[in-house]
């Protein structure tokens, strides 16, 4: 999930999970590295390091933990937030729907909207890169629009078609 706000030219962004621990991609499919949330990024570091320094150097696990204890100290529940956005980005429609499912089991406050979308991406080096350049090209489309409630819409149905991939979009509220 990401939130929006463009410093120069990128955006502040802030990456959460959603469900109930941490799962990170183990030896096997069936084999996933579960940890807790609240656990540091560097301990989960050192974890993967010491069970297969090689494999996880390989599929870039380790590159993903160093860069991400750099930024901040371990993985965050989205859940667990109490900032606002004004979007929220998911990579998997499994994750999509449980931050619907988070919003419509909540009380709203104030009713400040929230565009919650989804765009598939594959769980892979390859298709991550390719997946942060076309929701930085999108988050940079809803940022430069007027009126983002009047034209969220279109510019989702022209990013589906020059991206060739479907996006599911939804408001929520705060």
């Amino acid at each position: 999930m990401k939130s929006m706000g463009r410093s120069k030219k990128s955006f502040t962004v802030q990456s959460f999970g959603t469900g109930d621990k941490v799962k990170l991609p183990g030896s096997a499919p069936n084999k996933p590295n579960i940890y807790d949330f609240g656990t540091t990024y560097e301990h989960i570091y050192r974890d993967l390091q010491e069970k297969d320094r090689s494999l996880y150097t390989q599929n870039g696990l380790l590159h993903m933990l160093d860069r991400n204890r750099r930024i901040k100290p371990g993985p965050q529940r989205l859940q667990e937030c109490s900032d606002k956005f004004d979007v929220v980005i998911s990579c998997e429609e499994r994750v999509y729907d449980q931050i619907l499912e988070m919003f419509e089991s909540r009380e709203p406050v104030d009713n400040t909207p929230v565009h919650v979308i989804n765009i598939d991406i594959q769980d892979n080096h390859e298709e991550a890169t390719i997946g942060a350049f076309l929701i930085c090209d999108l988050c940079t489309q809803l940022e430069d629009s007027q009126d983002l409630e009047d034209d969220i819409d279109e510019l989702l149905q022209e990013f589906e078609s020059k991206a060739k991939r479907q996006v599911l979009h939804c408001v929520q509220f705060y």
